[in-house]
């Protein structure tokens, strides 16, 4: 079986000014989807149908198959990337993952100001991460389509795309208010929460 483009977890209007139903047309209906036929139409040839997503994009890499990887790793990368995403209702990190916040940055606020300093200083296209590595949370990036996935102990908690089409209808060129505005206000803290069990490459894989 084919991979499918997974629906969005809330209505395209309900992030209100901090992400558009525009962006998300684009983002998700457009870009999104590109990465899930052009994947799709490589996995026969490259010996890999019936795998699921997650064993396409580590055997992608491994092998060196840039197209494949590029392509398998940004259906991964997206459809974890809306799942860290929820409508603004004052979220905020609780219990374990709060603790583990205020030990590793001092507050949620110094993490968020640490994250967005990495998502705003990433050199051009890519994400910023908040992972768990090796029991430890830290925050890094990686570029264009690359992802913890193949990086052993690397553990993904919370994403913010970074390449310009998530954000150039909205910001425009601005991506410090775009990361400032949806890390601070739209971050399914839920999500990143239930992560911590070290499962969350599982919330995005699909079978093949």
């Amino acid at each position: 079986m084919a991979f499918t483009l997974p629906d969005l977890p809330f209505a395209k209007e309900a992030l209100g000014d901090y992400m558009s139903a525009e962006t998300l047309d684009y983002h998700h209906g457009k870009h999104h989807k590109a990465y899930v036929d052009k994947t799709n139409g490589m996995l026969d040839a490259k010996g890999l149908a019936g795998a699921s997503l997650v064993e396409v994009v580590r055997a992608a890499k491994e092998r060196g198959d840039g197209p494949l990887f590029n392509n398998s790793a940004q259906i991964w990368n997206h459809s974890f990337y809306w799942q860290c995403l929820a409508p603004p209702e004052g979220q905020r990190p609780t219990g374990m993952l709060a603790e583990m916040i205020d030990d590793a940055f001092g507050s949620t606020d110094n993490l968020l100001a640490k994250l967005k300093e990495e998502a705003v200083g990433h050199f051009s296209n890519g994400w910023a991460w908040l992972v768990l590595d090796r029991d430890q949370l830290k925050i890094t990036s990686l570029h264009d389509a690359d992802t913890p996935l193949v990086y052993d102990g690397m553990k993904p908690l919370l994403t913010l795309d970074v390449w310009e089409h998530a954000y150039y209808i909205d910001y425009r060129n601005a991506r410090p208010d775009f990361a400032e505005k949806v890390l601070g206000n739209i971050v399914n803290w839920e999500f990143v929460a239930r992560n911590m069990d070290g499962e969350g490459h599982k919330r995005a894989d699909q079978e093949g």
